[in-house]
């Protein structure tokens, strides 16, 4: 079953505060594009890889379903990271409102925040994990390391190429930046689109 699937489109001309055009363009043209390309590519040479010869030490179908979920994680959290930039890092409305009850206040998540990218070698994840029904700041070094049962609602990109053009080694500046720019609409319409609160009020 071949999935193919075309690049998310971004209002690039808006950028965020302290971020610049270049910053932003190589890593939209060039990494998330890269990673759409080539699970497109995985896609079409599953189409004729060889299932019978599967094997858990080696084969061509292994490599090929281990990058498959490497590429499609790079390609969700890419997008998520995007989406959720471009605001005033003003948060508000049930995203404040989840945030307070489940860190005890939006100081404590930001604390949390920023020791957690600090931490991570890849990815912090803001997430709500329907196994126990409360948010989370899961770090991650890798695209494919994940919680299975979460659904992030803010993304932060720690790698280097993420901020090394504007800030160069500087990861605490750009995690500020990232703050004051994140957009919380985003987490609001994720929460939305999963008709969350229901489940929220299940869990």
């Amino acid at each position: 079953m071949k999935i193919q699937k075309a690049p998310l489109e971004f209002d690039l001309d808006v950028l965020p505060v302290g971020m610049s055009k270049e910053a932003i363009e190589d890593h939209y043209n060039v990494l998330y594009k890269g990673y759409v390309r080539k699970y497109n590519e995985i896609q079409e040479k599953l189409e004729q890889a060889d299932q019978a010869g599967a094997n858990a030490t080696y084969s061509e179908y292994r490599e090929l379903k281990q990058e498959e979920i490497f590429t499609a994680n790079a390609i969700r959290l890419h997008e998520a990271y995007f989406a959720g930039l471009g605001g005033d890092g003003n948060c508000h409305g049930i995203a404040l409102d989840w945030i307070d009850r489940d860190f005890g206040s939006f100081e404590n998540w930001v604390g949390d925040l920023r020791g957690s990218a600090m931490s991570a070698r890849g990815w912090v994840v803001l997430a709500y994990d329907l196994a126990d029904g409360l948010l989370h700041n899961y770090a991650t070094d890798i695209h494919s390391e994940a919680v299975w049962t979460s659904i992030p609602l803010m993304v932060l990109d720690v790698y280097e190429h993420a901020y090394y053009l504007d800030f160069t080694t500087d990861r605490k500046r750009y995690i500020e930046s990232w703050l004051q720019n994140c957009d919380w609409d985003y987490a609001a319409d994720t929460i939305r689109r999963f008709d969350l609160e229901k489940v929220r009020r299940a869990a």
